[in-house]
């Protein structure tokens, strides 16, 4: 995993940030790996919760021109930190799944000796099948065992 990821991670860790591991890291996690070198995190959209992301985002280094707590709790936003192919995206929605729905069924793992909650294979199937793109219809029939792992 890029220095980067894995220090944006002992961040939100270190700072109990509510977040999943989703796109093709939560993909890899679940045994089906696909090339990319960016990292989608999902961030729980609450006040509580994005007071927690700023000051980890903040001791990480991210600029954070003027990125507040409230963008944070709206559905919709990307903030992105770094550029193709090292970005990072922090999200506070992605399609098909609620947060609150897809937290208690996270799977817990360890990327780079960090702790990390990735998306569970349910809800990822049910995100990429929300995203309809053909990338991740193949990513889904990958989870399901009919496609080329």
């Amino acid at each position: 995993m890029n220095r980067d990821f894995r220090d944006l991670i002992a961040e939100f860790n270190a700072h109990n940030v509510e977040f999943l591991v989703v796109g093709a890291h939560a993909l890899a996690a679940h045994g089906h790996v696909r090339a990319t070198e960016d990292l989608d995190v999902w961030v729980r959209p609450d006040p509580e919760n994005a007071k927690r992301v700023i000051e980890a985002l903040r001791a990480f280094g991210a600029p954070l021109h003027d990125l507040s707590e409230k963008d944070l709790t709206n559905p919709g936003v990307v903030f992105q930190i770094g550029v193709a192919p090292l970005r990072i995206d922090v999200l506070t929605a992605i399609d098909g799944v609620d947060f609150a729905e897809a937290w208690p069924d996270r799977l817990i793992t360890k990327f780079a000796d960090q702790p990390i909650a990735v998306l569970s294979k349910e809800h990822l199937i049910k995100n990429k099948r929300a995203t309809g793109r053909t990338q991740d219809l193949a990513d889904v029939e990958r989870l399901l065992g009919k496609g080329k792992k």
